[in-house]
This record gives C-alpha cells, structure tokens and sequence, in this order.
C-alpha cells in the first residue's frame, strides 16, 4: 500500500505529511527549551545582589562555536538547493561541510566542559580561598595553577575588573575545608549552564546523526525517488536551523549577560 502525501501536499494544511511533523515536533521543543529559559530568567532575577557568577565562560569560545553552527546553517540550505537543481555531488560536498562543522561544535564543547571540570575551588580551614585548575592531586597534597581571592567569590582571575596573576600554588590536603571543582554541583549557574547546553550539544548530535545517515546509505533513495529523498534532507534542515536558533538564544544569556 502505497503512504499518501509523503510528496505531494495535503489539501488540508498544504504541507507534506513530514513536514506537519517537524513542525509539530519542533512546537514541543519550543515548550522544553521555553521552559529551562524561563528558569534561567527566574533564577537569575532571583539571585541576591552579587551573587550570581559573572565571567566563569570563555566569550571568544562561545562566540566561535556561534559562528559554526551558523556557517553550518548556510551549508544546510546550500545541499538542499544543490538537490533542488538537481546537483548531486554538490549536495554530498555541502552536507559534507556541515556534518564536519557540527563534529567541530562538539569537540569545541568538549574542551570548555573539561576546561570546568578541571577547574577548582578551594577553600581552607581558615576560610581562605584559593581558585584555580588541578595539576597534581596526591594524598598528601594538590598543586593548582590559580590564584588567591582576595575578596570572596570570583571567576577566571577577575576582581573588580582586575586580572590577579596565576601560579603553582601547593595546598596540603590538611590544610583543605573544602575543595570542589566547576561543575554543575558547584552553583545555581552552572547547574542551569550544564542543562542547557548539555541538552542542545545532544541535540547537534542528534541532528547530525540524521543529516550523517542521510548524506551516506539514506542517500541511496536519490536514485529512485529524488523528490521525497529532497524533501528529507529538507526535514533535517529544518531541526537543524532550530538548534541553530537555540544556540543563538543560548550564546548571548550564558555568555555574555
């Protein structure tokens, strides 16, 4: 039995059948990150007067992985028109580009999430606290390469607007109250900075494992029916411009706000 309108719009919407689909999907992901953005906002009002966390994000990392995922926009809509004037080897050579640039977001990713987890506080017995990452752990001591805060909670560094120089700083283990590296555990930010992104970076992978299969053995459907193969990579397209649009959102509220 053959499936109607997976080519040809229905009369009712004047959509294909996949298309009524990613637009229904992409509602409910509209609700979920709606959602975990609403949270954001209410924490971040919240928040007493100098306690929420300023300049713990890398802006120029933040700012790269934006340009990507744009560019990888560009390459989305550059194959799905290749397909539409009938260009084949253009449409493998785009859609190449864009599963290497999504491959390129998540390595980028990686590194600043390892960047965090390597990345401690450490607060003494006597309440001093020294910030900074891990070189060496033993049992009788840690060595980090950071500094000392000289007036309480700060980021990278920074002291009202000051750079404090970093150094081999040797902690003994006695001497340690508490000691916590910059994960989501550590505050109320980087829980929300964690979900966030964690749940938009599975979402590129996700993306790219559809546009992946399609650019490979799915692509074999081009022979024998071009349209509905064109339609397809037209879907992906089209969850893959809303991950693009997330990240547009995420960019400027964690890493500069």
């Amino acid at each position: 039995m053959e499936i109607p309108y997976v080519v040809q719009p229905r009369q009712d919407t004047g959509l294909y059948n996949a298309k009524v689909g990613i637009w229904l999907f992409l509602a409910s992901e509209v609700m979920l990150f709606g959602a975990l953005f609403s949270s954001y906002i209410i924490l971040r009002i919240g928040a007493a007067p100098g306690e929420w966390p300023v300049g713990l994000l890398n802006v120029w990392i933040g700012m790269g992985n934006t340009l990507v995922l744009i560019t990888s926009s560009i390459t989305v809509v550059l194959a799905w028109a290749s397909l539409k004037m009938n260009n084949f080897a253009k449409f493998k050579v785009y859609q190449g580009f864009t599963i290497l640039l999504a491959m390129t977001f998540v390595v980028i990713k990686s590194f600043e999430y390892t960047d965090k987890f390597t990345h401690y506080e450490v607060v003494l017995q006597d309440n001093t606290i020294y910030d900074g990452h891990l070189k060496e752990r033993t049992p009788t001591h840690v060595v980090i390469h950071g500094h000392k805060v000289e007036h309480g909670r700060h980021a990278e560094g920074e002291a009202h607007g000051s750079k404090t120089p970093h150094t081999d700083i040797r902690i003994e283990r006695a001497q340690i109250k508490k000691m916590e590296n910059y994960g989501p555990w550590h505050n109320t930010y980087l829980a929300i900075y964690f979900t966030l992104t964690a749940l938009h970076a599975l979402h590129v992978i996700g993306g790219a494992v559809v546009i992946g299969y399609l650019w490979g053995p799915g692509s074999k459907l081009w022979k024998t029916d071009p349209e509905r193969f064109t339609n397809r990579i037209e879907i992906s397209g089209l969850f893959w411009h809303f991950v693009d649009l997330v990240w547009i959102f995420l960019f400027p509220v964690l890493y500069l706000l």
